[in-house]
C-alpha cells in the first residue's frame, strides 16, 4: 500500500473516532429520547465506517462481512427503537 493510502487511512480513522466520541456525548447528554436514538444510529454507522477502513488497510475481506452484519443489526435495532418511541411497544398484539 502506498504512503498516501496509509496517511489517508489514518486520517479517516482519526475523523471517525472523533465522530464516535461526539455521538457518544450526544447519547449520554441528549435532551430527548429521539436525540439519543439518532446518536446511537450515528454510532453504528461510524462503527461500520471504521471497520471498513480497517478492512482496506489490512487487506482482508472478513472486515467487510462483519460490516454487513453490523449494518443489518443496526437497521433492525433503529427500526425497533423508532417504533417503540412512536407507539410505546415493539410487537403489537
Amino acid at each position: 500500500m502506498t504512503t498516501v493510502m496509509q496517511w489517508a487511512g489514518a486520517f479517516a480513522l482519526l475523523c471517525f473516532a472523533l465522530a464516535l466520541i461526539m455521538a457518544t456525548v450526544r447519547l449520554l447528554r441528549g435532551p430527548t429520547p429521539q436525540d439519543q436514538v439518532l446518536a446511537l444510529d450515528t454510532m453504528y454507522v461510524t462503527g461500520i465506517l471504521i471497520i471498513l477502513v480497517l478492512g482496506i488497510e489490512f487487506g482482508t475481506a472478513v472486515y467487510f462481512d462483519i460490516a454487513v452484519l453490523i449494518a443489518l443489526f443496526g437497521f433492525i435495532g433503529a427500526a425497533a427503537l423508532a417504533k417503540f418511541l412512536l407507539r410505546g411497544e415493539v410487537i403489537e398484539p
